[in-house]
């Protein structure tokens, strides 16, 4: 594996670096349950998992 002969500059970093934010996640507004979630997302709403406007799973009753 090769490795830098000399160090790289605090500039040269700082340019690298430049790209490397954080952007705000984007949210929506589900059809069905009317509730704010994160986009691409399954979210939960009263027990049951849904995911574009479907449910995908329901919370299965506990057994005594």
């Amino acid at each position: 594996m090769p490795n830098p002969k000399r160090r790289h500059s605090q500039q040269r970093s700082a340019k690298r670096r430049t790209h490397y934010k954080a952007s705000e996640t984007t949210l929506s507004t589900d059809a069905t349950t009317g509730e704010i979630h994160v986009r691409h997302r399954a979210h939960v709403s009263e027990g049951k998992l849904y995911y574009k406007g479907k449910v995908v799973a329901e919370k299965a009753p506990l057994k005594a």
